[in-house]
């Protein structure tokens, strides 16, 4: 029954003792005399005890402790151990089972490592580095990568780092068909992405046919270069903030211009700071007619109506999905923004704009996003959060990918610590 409870392939069990932090049980394995490579004679030579951290056992921390046989050659001298890695493999002080139970709940669950090792009874680096120890088996399979048609990448802030607390970023590279994060790379420059694409076999590359970016220089230079054949495609919320940053810029000079201060409570600029971001088509007839009084009372040159304006003809674009008419708006938006009777702000809007034009166009023709790219930037926040922050990017890209970057959990039962 002992032997039933405890649920390891052929041991045997000595005894169980209650211990006051844990349950102490011992085994030991049923070993015929084993040959030495010399054909030597071989003896017993002592009991070795060694102490692993299990599974807990009714709630209780539980300590599995393994009689092992030495063996001595007689011939060569040569010693060694019994050695069975579905109980424990060495150097890890975790059994297989516990290292195994201890990724699934860290990786797949996202749960605090430090959690998890108050239930086991342990340290929490005793669970990091097993879960490091399984969890880069997984995520490096080969087969976890399948083929990409259209890849993403954005950045989010890893860690503060120092004494001054010198930002550190990350890259993400997902999948933004299937939604699944590929890798993560330090930094958000084109160095590291470009050196993981690299790495990559060039059929896997010539595969991609979309590249979605958040109108950023260094993307655009890693899809230039790695990617030539790639269609880019600039994300429609960046392209919607860059217009209401836009027009945010263009209030506050107004405000100052007019007013000779920030906004304040009563202004008619600050009143209205708010309805000046949502859609035009959302407003009702009579919060439209406030936002023109107030216009008019704050706005004397119609600098922040032209840049509302500017705003809704940017949103305009992707009111519809035809590429040929998309192009026909660009080159319009590009036309009209430069005018001189346009607000500065506006001006600078269009010059990105015609930056921006081909990336901006290919959507309507692609409709993919960096939206997946997005909401994998929020799992890795999670796992930020749960860890109440990481320092460690081994272990934040490792924990990052068993959360989001979809490894083959089936392949758990077979991997070793």
């Amino acid at each position: 029954m002992c032997a039933l409870l405890v649920g390891l392939p052929d041991v045997n069990v000595i005894g169980v003792g209650d211990w006051p932090r844990w349950l102490r049980v011992v085994v030991e394995t049923p070993t015929g005399r084993p040959d030495c490579s010399c054909g030597g004679v071989v003896h017993r030579h002592g009991i070795r005890e060694v102490e692993f951290v299990d599974l807990p056992v009714f709630g209780r921390s539980t300590r599995l402790v393994w009689r092992k046989q030495r063996w001595r050659c007689t011939t060569c001298g040569r010693c060694w151990c019994d050695d069975n890695a579905e109980i424990a493999t060495t150097r890890c002080a975790l059994t297989t089972r516990a290292a195994r139970w201890s990724t699934l709940h860290v990786g797949r669950n996202g749960r605090a490592v430090s959690d998890v090792a108050r239930e086991l009874g342990c340290g929490w680096h005793t669970v990091m580095d097993a879960v490091v120890a399984i969890g880069e088996q997984l995520i490096d399979h080969p087969d976890r990568i399948g083929d990409v048609n259209a890849l993403g990448l954005d950045e989010t802030l890893f860690a503060r780092l120092g004494r001054f607390r010198t930002q550190s970023w990350s890259t993400q590279i997902v999948d933004v068909r299937r939604g699944q994060l590929l890798d993560v790379v330090p930094g958000r420059t084109a160095v590291e992405p470009c050196r993981w694409l690299a790495a990559r076999p060039q059929a896997w590359r010539d595969r991609i046919e979309w590249a979605t970016l958040d109108l950023s220089n260094s993307y655009r230079s890693v899809f230039d270069t790695m990617l030539p054949l790639a269609v880019q495609v600039a994300d429609p919320f960046h392209v919607h903030r860059l217009a209401g940053t836009a027009l945010d810029e263009c209030r506050r000079r107004v405000q100052n211009e007019t007013m000779g201060h920030r906004g304040r409570k009563d202004d008619p600029l600050d009143r209205i700071r708010r309805r000046l971001s949502i859609a035009a088509e959302r407003l009702t007839g009579d919060q439209h007619d406030r936002l023109i009084g107030l216009l008019r009372a704050g706005d004397p040159r119609q600098e922040v109506w032209f840049a509302w304006n500017a705003k809704e003809v940017v949103r305009q674009t992707y009111a519809h999905t035809d590429p040929d008419l998309a192009d026909e708006w660009v080159a319009e938006i590009v036309r009209d923004f430069a005018d001189e009777s346009m607000p500065i702000e506006v001006r600078r809007l269009g010059r990105t704009i015609a930056k921006w034009a081909s990336q901006i166009t290919a959507w309507h023709r692609s409709h993919v996003s960096n939206g997946p790219t997005e909401a994998v930037n929020n799992l890795a926040k999670r796992i930020k959060r749960v860890a109440f922050g990481l320092v460690n990017f081994r272990h934040h890209r490792v924990r990052c990918l068993l959360y989001a970057g979809k490894p083959d959990w089936t392949l758990l039962p077979t991997i070793q610590p």
